[in-house]
């Protein structure tokens, strides 16, 4: 089965990536920042939910693209099965598990506390004894997050003198030091601004202190790329804006050219006339008032999409027009109210995410809609729900729960 006839069967529920504006966001950002800083392209939570295969092939040969960054282990192995060759750096804590295949696999770790210091440098060393490896870390700093980092402190401090302990045999590199904004994203950019002092600051006195000078200084996320210039350092780390969808609602200026790379869309399964007095869905939450037209969509919370939008809270697209939903959203199905659409017949498309016509739902439009918020609605599509990934407006790669499929030569 070829790629065009795999996703015609994605009739019930299907996610568009368009990779081409995820290229876009990449070359935008990268006229923001300045020309000798990099960019990690952060694409854990599979791409947060778009798809971390495809997506790192395609931004892999960008030259702004230094490398990619993860939150587990099994997200970076993954990428190096699928050919991926540039850096991974796994953003927070790994555990013992992983060193030795990431020493292996040139991963890199971050590093933030004495306890991770022994069996790291154990496995390190017996792997570079091995095959000759080094294993490259990235030392996490807090600057007011407070997850997780060593303080920028003299207690930091010391942790970086005993990590260059660790480094002198050659088994292990300091290859980047890194913190990140936890309110870079609102209006004020006090915190933010206070965040980036401390983090400079710190990498003052490790140079002045230790005499080391870290190759890879990173802080600035998605908001820094936007609104806060001054935090670009040697690299800066795009996440939510490489989707094309913006920090909050408190950074507007990415609007003028974020372009959102995904699209979720449906077909209506069934068409009927619901009589006045009868209700809708489960608890009966809905009662018709007078006879209406109803549309059956085979999508629930069950695919991620969001039972919080039940009551007429959300809607959806068919035909260019809203359609609100009835009732509650069930696991795998819901309803809506087509009265007004009376042309809508079994078969028609429904647009979930994207733009019909004049109308469009947005990914931060439907977050706000079901309580929720961009990052987690799209990171929440379920592995039910398809993927298929376009590029110059052909299909050149699927994933679907039976696996991942690409064109020959992507």
């Amino acid at each position: 089965m070829n790629l065009t006839e795999r996703t015609e069967n994605y009739k019930r529920v299907c996610a568009r990536i368009d990779l081409d504006a995820i290229e876009e966001n990449v070359r935008n950002m990268r006229a923001l920042i300045r020309p000798e800083s990099k960019m990690i392209g952060v694409i854990k939570t599979d791409g947060y939910g778009h798809g971390s295969i495809p997506i790192a092939k395609v931004l892999e040969p960008l030259e702004p693209i230094s490398g990619f960054a993860v939150a587990a282990p099994e997200e970076a192995f993954l990428l190096r099965e699928k050919g991926i060759r540039k850096p991974i750096l796994i953003l927070g804590y790994t555990f013992p598990y992983a060193y030795e295949r990431m020493a292996r696999e040139e991963i890199r770790i971050t590093v933030f506390s004495v306890e991770m210091l022994k069996e790291l440098a154990e496995t390190a060393g017996r792997v570079y004894r091995e095959c000759g490896k080094s294993m490259k870390v990235h030392i996490k700093v807090d600057t007011g997050m407070g997850r997780i980092g060593v303080s920028p402190d003299a207690d930091g401090l010391e942790f970086v003198r005993r990590l260059m302990e660790c480094t002198r045999d050659g088994s292990m590199e300091i290859e980047g030091i890194f913190t990140h904004f936890a309110r870079a994203d609102e209006k004020d950019k006090t915190s933010a601004r206070r965040q980036l002092e401390l983090f400079t600051g710190f990498l003052s006195q490790i140079r002045e202190t230790l005499g080391l000078e870290i190759p890879v200084k990173h802080c600035a996320n998605s908001a820094g790329i936007l609104e806060l210039p001054e935090a670009d350092l040697d690299a800066v780390r795009a996440g939510i804006t490489l989707y094309g969808l913006h920090p909050s609602e408190e950074v507007p200026g990415e609007r003028s050219f974020l372009k959102p790379a995904l699209t979720l869309e449906s077909h209506v399964v069934y068409v009927k006339t619901l009589r006045a007095g009868q209700s809708i869905s489960y608890g009966g939450t809905f009662t018709a008032a007078q006879d209406m037209k109803v549309a059956t969509i085979p999508v629930g919370y069950g695919d991620g999409y969001p039972r919080s939008l039940s009551g007429g809270r959300g809607y959806v697209l068919i035909r260019g027009q809203r359609a609100p939903i009835l009732g509650r959203v069930c696991m795998d199905q819901f309803m809506v109210d087509v009265t007004r659409i009376a042309e809508t017949q079994t078969g028609d498309r429904v647009t979930l995410i994207g733009q019909d016509g004049e109308e469009r739902i947005t990914a931060e439009e439907l977050g706000d809609l079901s309580g929720r918020f961009n990052y987690e609605l799209v990171c929440d599509l379920g592995k039910r729900v398809p993927r298929v990934f376009c590029r110059a407006g052909r299909i050149i790669a699927a994933q679907d729960l039976s696996g991942y499929y690409e064109d020959d030569g992507f």
